[in-house]
């Protein structure tokens, strides 16, 4: 008897656990996970350093701006070569490799493919009054954890797909499509830009001084494997010409 007990406990507490959860049910869990709605509000600004490793061996940095919602900079670099891309919501320039890496205007398709890039709390966040629609899509297999999948279609009218792990409530996968521009740094030139799919995986959560969870991990199938995090700061004002083409 006291092993039925037992049992019929274990699947009470399993059915719980995987019991379809509504939309609203998994953001707030997401929410939670991550500091609470008035934590994720106070996300203004963030600076981060990573460090990866190509397949020839080589080893990348990367170091990155944001200003929430308004402005951004990334610059990459290796002993091979270095990039940089500013952005913001109206335009954006990235270095042309075939010219000296002067900083030139991105085309118009390419900045509104990276817009997203600029949402430091996440399309998930305050999604409303950003004009996104989610959806959940039920549940989905993510390296052996049955995840709930949210599909966001931006106000933009495009769309990509976040992956929810329901042990720890943290966003673990992204899916989508941008386009790709091969041969034409800056959009100037090369190759006409084609439709790819991305995706990213999430791991090594941490918590800041600050209190902001992040993942130190980030690997983005097919496009230079896994970044790691050296160093992230939160709320720390960067030097306005960091976003300036000069």
């Amino acid at each position: 008897m006291k092993k039925i007990l037992l049992l019929c406990s274990a699947l009470l507490f399993t059915g719980g656990i995987l019991r379809a959860q509504s939309l609203d049910e998994v953001l707030n869990n997401y929410y939670k996970a991550l500091g609470g709605k008035e934590k994720l509000a106070s996300l203004k600004s963030v600076y981060m350093e990573g460090v990866s490793v190509r397949p020839d061996g080589n080893e990348v940095t990367s170091k990155v701006w944001k200003e929430g919602g308004k402005q951004m900079r990334r610059e990459v670099n290796s002993g091979m070569f270095s990039f940089t891309m500013i952005l913001n919501d109206k335009e954006g320039w990235r270095s042309n490799m075939q010219n000296g890496g002067k900083l030139e205007p991105m085309a118009a398709d390419m900045v509104a493919s990276q817009q997203n890039e600029l949402d430091i709390a996440g399309p998930l966040v305050d999604y409303t009054a950003k004009g996104h629609k989610l959806e959940l899509q039920g549940q989905e297999d993510v390296s052996g954890k049955n995840c709930y999948k949210i599909k966001v279609t931006y106000a933009s009218g495009k769309d990509a797909t976040y992956y929810i792990a329901p042990d720890t409530w943290y966003m673990v996968r992204m899916k989508a499509k941008g386009m790709m521009r091969r041969g034409g740094p800056g959009g100037g030139g090369g190759a006409a830009p084609t439709e790819q799919e991305f995706i990213v995986d999430y791991s090594d959560f941490r918590k800041t001084d600050d209190g902001f969870i992040f993942p130190y991990q980030v690997t983005t199938a097919g496009m230079g494997g896994t970044t790691n995090f050296e160093k992230i700061e939160v709320n720390k004002p960067a030097d306005a010409k960091l976003f300036k083409p000069e």
